[in-house]
């Protein structure tokens, strides 16, 4: 059979270009050494990742034509021609299997020359990583949610699976908002979250049981808010808030989410009881965290007094006016659970003093080592490009700035692994828009590596991305009820708290 022309040319040049994809890349024989390490995108080089963790993908961002990465790892080698390096899953492994310290050397070409840029490094780590994280993806809309999700995510593939989405319920009249998804001791199978308006409640799941919860009562100002479990018992501590967003008009920062008024309260998971702790107008009291005891219960507070006496100025307003009075420090509160009962509030670490807000206290594992979240004023840290992350020393006492984990933008929410080697961020690093995850490991001494942006297998995608990752969580399993049976509870009456 006599094809026509043109289609033959189209066939020669398919089979060209399918001959060339599958040329083996080579490394120049010839080429100039430079002292700087190459332009990559995520920023992997000189970084530590655990053993069980996802492919690093990355790509080459270096101005050239022609690119030859060179990975070697024991005796062997894998050698990459494209702008974007990939390893598959088998050779990760592999690469993982023969050494502790993975070698990376990229290779540009440019105007028939090629330059080899500095090797890199990257440090194989013994320690494990928790197997999921799970969080929020979230568009960045001051008004708008309907498209929320949380998400699920294997740190050890690129496996990325929906918990529940708003749209499950939604409806153009009847919207719905979900936030604050939480575990006991990181166990996928006791999860909270909460769901605003439209069906609103909080859905809690324990060992197969799924119930939504209306927690508020005639004696708390809200619903549970920002939840945290007691670590072996079934009792939740909440913070309840009265929380607003302003916009700055001739700020960069824009939004600024500030509480009015907030207060503690505990729940009982089986009683479906809600005792509310000290309430006073005057202590703005949030974000708890119990140690991991459950000894004691951390949060941070702010003691806030109406400055404008004027009867017409409500105090609202007032704070709205004077949100960078508004300093956080951390507190905790001895907690008797045969009682169940709460002690006098403790001074923990008094940032107001040093005219600083300390807001999102984490505590490791094994009960020595506080994160905290602190920047100039106020508790959502999140849209403050001012604020860090610090560390300090239950042992000791002492407070420093971890400035291996910090950058010149956000730095906000914090979680610990099971195993207190790693510790997982949000940060506002790569384009001072969207928040992305950042792993660092920790050597139980105080000191954090080089953190490293999280794996996907398409090395573009955090440029790609238009959303925000919000609560980063580590789990030691993924959550198995299915979104659909999230959404057909979320539709049942509530259980009223007493």
């Amino acid at each position: 059979m006599k094809y026509p022309p043109l289609y033959r040319i189209l066939i020669a040049t398919f089979i060209i270009g399918l001959l060339a994809s599958c040329q083996k890349a080579e490394v120049p024989t010839s080429f100039d050494d430079s002292q700087q390490q190459p332009q990559i995108f995520p920023e992997y080089q000189d970084v530590t990742v655990p053993c069980n963790i996802a492919p690093l993908t990355f790509s080459i961002e270096e101005e050239g034509t022609a690119f030859v990465t060179r990975i070697t790892a024991g005796n062997e080698e894998w050698l990459y021609g494209k702008r974007d390096v990939r390893p598959s899953e088998k050779e990760w492994k592999k690469m993982k299997s023969l050494d502790s310290l993975i070698t990376v050397e990229v290779f540009v070409g440019k105007d028939d020359k090629w330059t080899r840029m500095k090797p890199f490094h990257i440090h194989v780590s013994p320690d494990s990583i928790d197997p999921y994280i799970s969080y929020r993806l979230i568009a960045p809309s001051y008004v708008t949610y309907e498209d929320l999700t949380i998400n699920q995510r294997c740190l050890e593939n690129y496996d990325e699976r929906l918990i529940y989405g708003n749209m499950s319920n939604s409806t153009e009249r009847d919207g719905q908002c979900i936030n604050c998804h939480s575990y006991q001791n990181y166990n996928p199978e006791r999860m909270q979250f909460h769901v605003r308006q439209g069906h609103g409640g909080t859905i809690i799941t324990y060992d197969g049981k799924v119930e939504r919860i209306d927690m508020k009562t005639g004696k708390t100002v809200s619903a549970g808010v920002y939840p945290t479990w007691h670590p072996t018992e079934k009792l939740i501590a909440y913070s309840t808030n009265h929380t607003g967003q302003s916009f700055h008009t001739n700020d960069n920062q824009k939004v600024e989410v500030q509480d009015t008024y907030s207060d503690l309260m505990l729940y009982d998971v089986d009683r479906h009881e809600v005792l509310p702790l000290e309430r006073d107008t005057n202590n703005l009291d949030c974000f708890p965290f119990w140690s991991p005891d459950g000894s004691y219960l951390y949060y941070c507070s702010a003691f806030y007094v109406k400055k404008d006496t004027a009867q017409e100025v409500s105090k609202e307003f007032d704070m709205i006016q004077n949100y960078k009075a508004i300093k956080y420090s951390l507190y905790r509160r001895p907690f008797n659970l045969k009682e169940r009962s709460f002690g006098a509030r403790e001074m923990v670490f008094d940032a107001a003093s040093d005219s600083m807000s300390a807001t999102l206290p984490r505590i490791s594992p094994d009960g020595r080592w506080l994160i905290f979240t602190m920047g100039g004023h106020g508790v959502f840290h999140i849209w403050h490009r001012d604020a860090d992350l610090y560390m300090l020393d239950l042992q000791s006492g002492d407070v420093r700035r971890i400035d291996e984990l910090n950058s010149d933008d956000v730095e906000s929410y914090h979680s610990w692994s099971y195993n207190g080697k790693w510790v997982i961020f949000s940060s506002r690093r790569t384009d001072g828009n969207f928040t992305r995850p950042y792993i660092a490991h920790f050597d139980g001494k105080g000191h954090f590596t080089r953190p490293f942006e999280l794996p996907q297998r398409n090395p573009h995608y955090h440029h790609e991305l238009l959303r925000s990752y919000n609560i980063p969580e580590f789990m030691t399993g993924p959550v198995t009820i299915k979104p659909q049976q999230f959404a057909s509870e979320v539709r049942k009456d509530s259980i009223k708290a007493k």
